[in-house]
């Protein structure tokens, strides 16, 4: 209606014009009839404007008529109704580069990346690269002290000076698995349910999985052994100096958070405090510098207890203790196995108990010295007939009428610039 009555102004204005230019240039001039004509066309210009603003604030007020929630819908329907045949529709191969499956469409695969960055994933700590290609190579710069120039006699030669050096890093993409149990009542349920249970599996398990494998790429080097504050700050301002020290931050567990909570200064001050413009951030003094304290649940990065052999020589009612196989290298790592009925003298029969747990600490820079290079393919493939597990986890597609999905993704991860950060570990007592 509002529409409509803005032409009909319109075609006033026109009309009006045209009289108001003959009473100005013809035989007769009108002024006063001018004057009218024109108060006229400026009433009609500024209905208009009222009109425009007012269609401008419905469209601003009234719920946009979701063109994006049924193209969601229509994400959520086919992708649904492609789980529910088994992904055979959209069958890939090898040379796809998907290695077989249903490629996840973009816009699930964007929300996949959503829940996966909903929870605590270390990829926000680190460099990620989006790659196209199951290997590759990056070429960097080598961090190298300046000599300056040397003195040259007056006429003398100048001596050469180094040439810049290069490091290459090389990454080769590896695929991940895993598989989801559903059950066949859930395939007949809505599209959004369908959608929904397979894109949190799906997220949940990319994170643990960037999380594990940063993880494991930060133990590759020599921990250190923290034994106090004093040592974390050594760290940050003697091992990775000045270089790092303004992007660093130090990156724990909750453990570690405990124990940092509990430091204090001479006055009683706790040294652990929020950050003035984030107070939701913790930060801590290393020297004159503070620097961000970074948290990981230690679901996802747990502390390592520590064994000793025990004193007792007795059982005491209510410790747990422990026997350890293994030889303690690499290819035959110690194993403790709680002993169910401990009995006679424990210390006599070889018995451990934990009496420390190992609290991990990673100071430094992990933007600049650890790369993620993703792939971004997550693929799934699904079975009514396939069985998995053992034991007490096996399961039986068929026999218990169920589809199993099984989730592709690919990523590698690398160090880039083993200077950039330090590795440790703080043993405290359990």
């Amino acid at each position: 209606m509002k529409s409509k009555r803005i032409r009909e102004l319109q075609q006033l204005i026109l009309s009006k014009s045209a009289e108001m230019e003959t009473a100005l240039t013809g035989e007769t001039k009108d002024i006063a009839k001018a004057e009218s004509l024109n108060d006229e066309i400026t009433g009609f210009e500024r209905e208009i404007a009222v009109l425009n603003a007012a269609i401008a604030r419905e469209k601003a007020t009234v719920p946009e008529e979701p063109a994006q929630k049924q193209k969601t819908e229509s994400i959520e329907k086919e992708f649904a109704d492609a789980a529910r045949s088994g992904f055979r529709t959209k069958a890939m191969n090898e040379t796809t580069g998907a290695d077989g499956g249903y490629t996840v469409p973009e816009d699930i695969q964007t929300r996949i990346e959503q829940f996966r960055d909903a929870k605590f994933s270390l990829r926000q700590l680190v460099s990620v690269e989006n790659v196209t290609t199951k290997s590759g190579r990056r070429t960097f710069k080598k961090r190298a002290q300046q000599t300056g120039f040397a003195k040259v006699a007056e006429g003398g030669k100048m001596t050469r000076k180094a040439s810049p050096q290069f490091q290459i890093m090389e990454y080769t993409i590896e695929k991940y698995m895993g598989y989801l149990p559903v059950t066949n009542e859930l395939l007949a349920d809505s599209d959004a349910n369908i959608t929904s249970t397979i894109v949190e599996w799906l997220g949940d398990e990319a994170r643990v999985t960037d999380n594990c494998n940063i993880i494991a790429e930060i133990q590759k080097k020599t921990a250190e052994e923290f034994t106090s504050l004093d040592s974390i700050e050594r760290a940050f301002v003697v091992t990775l100096g000045q270089a790092f020290l303004s992007t660093s931050a130090l990156i724990t567990n909750d453990d570690g958070l405990f124990w940092l909570s509990t430091l204090k200064d001479k006055d009683g001050r706790k040294l652990l405090a929020p950050d003035p413009q984030n107070t939701m951030q913790s930060r801590i003094s290393v020297g004159t510098t503070f620097v961000p304290v970074r948290v990981i649940p230690n679901a996802d990065w747990s502390s390592a207890p520590v064994y000793a052999v025990t004193a007792d020589t007795t059982v005491t009612a209510g410790k747990t203790y422990y026997t350890r196989t293994g030889s303690g290298t690499a290819e035959s790592p110690y194993v403790y196995t709680e002993v169910a009925e401990p009995t006679g003298n424990p210390k006599t029969s070889g018995y451990y108990e934990i009496s420390g747990m190992a609290i991990p600490i990673v100071c430094g820079d992990l933007r600049e010295g650890i790369k993620l290079f993703d792939r971004q393919q997550i693929s799934l493939r699904t079975s009514t007939e396939a069985v998995v597990g053992s034991g007490e986890d096996t399961v039986n597609a068929f026999e218990q009428d169920m589809t199993i999905f099984a989730g592709h993704l690919r990523e590698d991860v690398e160090t880039r610039d083993p200077d950039a950060f330090v590795y440790g570990i703080l043993t405290v007592t359990a």
